[in-house]
């Protein structure tokens, strides 16, 4: 298959819902990540959304509409409930998803089985533009090989799907940077079941109490069923492997200096404050309180590990489980499958 490389101009998005309406596959931009984009109504297509990526099929997807009036116009949900309702009217358009009970609309392998549906509202124009255009909803995880870190720029999809789906948006780098927070309202208690760029404090601040869910920074239980996208125990990785260094600032650079001195085959994501003072290779992803930015370059760089020549291990400073930084532990501890060294 021969994968376009579109520009973001109202005839390529035409074409790209062409493909869409025909069954394909077709990665696009949000504010979150890239998303490999089908029509979610239509089972077969959806399968192919697995098959690009080497997903597991147990793994649900993520409905993205272009306007609320989608979730009654397709029949999504069997209830969309006042604080739904509330959440979308402060959030949406944005970077939450919403998991409610769904209708018998939702094919199974959107839902993998269970009786919920996830669904976000995303705010980048050509994303949204791409939805109506389509004239369906879209499910769309993050648009790349099942695993590895999530696309940020169109050229991130290329290198990881080119040949196996049919066209690329290119709508620039992703101003986010972080998947969406999800939370699931089909609980009896809202549960926070992935961190995002909306933090728990700011939904509590709307809603009330909310459940934060083990899986945010545990790993799943052997038997335990992934309820979100991003639950894994190994997602988001590069080719070499991460670690992930619970210090002080000093700390840190003290003992990635000493494990350089016995391998030079290793590399820190860092801030950019630790830069001059690490002998390593290194790759910094904002200052050390900026955590939009660091959400904003966190898969780039672990990206970038893999362009780094002889890289064979990543240190990387941990971030705090709060607010935005939430998120940036979610998706590191599970880049280094959960392996952390704590220094004192």
């Amino acid at each position: 298959m021969n994968t376009l490389l579109l520009g973001s101009e109202k005839e390529n998005i035409e074409l790209a819902a062409t493909f869409i309406k025909n069954g394909g596959v077709v990665g696009m931009p949000t504010e979150t990540v890239y998303g490999l984009a089908a029509d979610a109504l239509n089972g077969e297509a959806v399968r192919k959304i697995f098959k690009a990526k080497g997903r597991p099929m147990d793994n649900p997807l993520i409905v993205h509409i272009s306007d609320v009036a989608d979730i009654e116009k397709f029949n999504l949900v069997s209830e969309f409930s006042d604080k739904a309702r509330t959440l979308a009217e402060k959030f949406w358009p944005g970077p939450l998803t919403i998991i409610l009970k769904s209708s018998d609309v939702i094919p199974n392998e959107v839902s993998a089985g269970l009786s919920t549906v996830a669904i976000r509202l995303p705010s980048h124009k050509i994303a949204r533009k791409l939805i109506k255009e389509s004239g369906t909803v879209l499910a769309a995880p993050s648009a790349n090989k099942s695993g590895s870190p999530s696309p940020t720029t169109a050229q991130h999809v290329m290198n990881d799907l080119s040949g196996d789906i049919d066209a690329v948006i290119d709508g620039g780098m992703c101003d986010v940077g972080v998947e969406s927070t999800v939370i699931t309202l089909a609980t009896t208690t809202p549960r926070l079941l992935r961190p995002g760029f909306v933090t728990e404090e700011e939904i509590e601040e709307v809603i009330g109490h909310i459940d934060v869910d083990d899986a945010v920074l545990f790993k799943l239980k052997n038997d335990e069923k992934a309820a979100s996208p991003g639950m894994k125990y190994k997602h988001y990785s590069p080719k070499a492997s991460v670690v992930l260094i619970k210090a002080s600032d000093d700390a840190f650079v003290d003992f990635v200096n000493r494990e350089f001195k016995k391998d030079n085959s290793i590399c820190a994501i860092c801030y950019d404050e630790d830069v001059k003072k690490l002998s390593s290779k290194t790759i910094p992803i904002g200052k050390a309180d900026d955590f939009t930015t660091q959400a904003h370059l966190l898969f780039d760089a672990l990206r970038q590990v893999d362009e780094q020549e002889d890289v064979t291990k990543v240190y990387a400073h941990c971030p705090k489980k709060h607010g935005v930084s939430m998120a940036l532990y979610n998706r590191l501890i599970r880049a280094a499958s959960f392996e952390v060294i704590e220094i004192e």
